[in-house]
């Protein structure tokens, strides 16, 4: 089982800004890979890396993907997004079985769910999603497939209000299960990607008993 510490920051703002967030997150020296590949007949792996840190209000993350297929069409809330370029980070704040599965593609649309598992997850209401504030390399209009080599990035600013089933206040000392994740579900080549492997015989991130920890210090 991976291990992660998550640091926090030290911005002068209470709500830095995107730029400020992605800057800070580029200083960091550790970045952690998703680098796993678990399934058979998915074996394209795009280089994928994260930064994660946090403030008083709110958990950062950056993601830096360089892949040979781009797509960016999902535009409205809660679409299937892991269908095109995807990012995901998948937490659980308690011990109580339920989890969120946060996915964003690359143009930054988000699709927020939460259960304890694929069979009864739920979507979040798009009120919640719309406080979750992004921050992409690719620019906000939609892509069609590219082929060749292409780069991004997010930044992706989550408050502790988005973990609407909970009580998140201060995350200092606590510890969350998490894994991280990069798909994309219908690209020419799809791909499944994770940062703590998961022992399924078929992709599915929906496996909260293979998540890592996430060590807020």
């Amino acid at each position: 089982m991976k291990i992660a510490e998550v640091k926090k920051t030290e911005l002068k703002s209470a709500y830095p800004t995107l730029k400020e967030i992605s800057a800070m997150m580029d200083e960091q020296n550790e970045k952690l890979l998703i680098d796993t590949i678990n399934w058979k007949g998915y074996n394209y792996k795009p280089e994928v890396a994260f930064s994660i840190a946090y403030s008083d209000h709110e958990i950062f993350l950056k993601y830096y993907i360089t892949e040979n297929y781009f797509k960016a069409e999902k535009t409205e809330t809660n679409q299937m997004v892991c269908e095109d370029s995807c990012v995901e980070f998948f937490v659980s704040p308690e011990d109580d079985g339920i989890y969120y599965n946060l996915e964003f593609n690359g143009i930054g649309t988000c699709l927020l769910g939460t259960g304890t598992g694929r069979a009864n997850s739920t979507r979040a209401n798009p009120e919640i999603i719309s406080k979750i504030r992004r921050l992409t390399s690719a620019g906000e209009k939609p892509v069609k497939e590219k082929v060749g080599e292409y780069g991004w990035t997010i930044t992706i600013a989550i408050p502790f209000e988005v973990f609407f089933q909970h009580k998140v206040k201060e995350l200092k000392g606590k510890i969350f299960r998490a894994n991280f994740y990069k798909c994309g579900d219908k690209l020419t080549v799809p791909h499944y990607v994770t940062w703590n492997p998961v022992g399924t015989e078929k992709p599915d991130y929906h496996q909260p008993k293979y998540f890592g920890l996430l060590k807020f210090v």
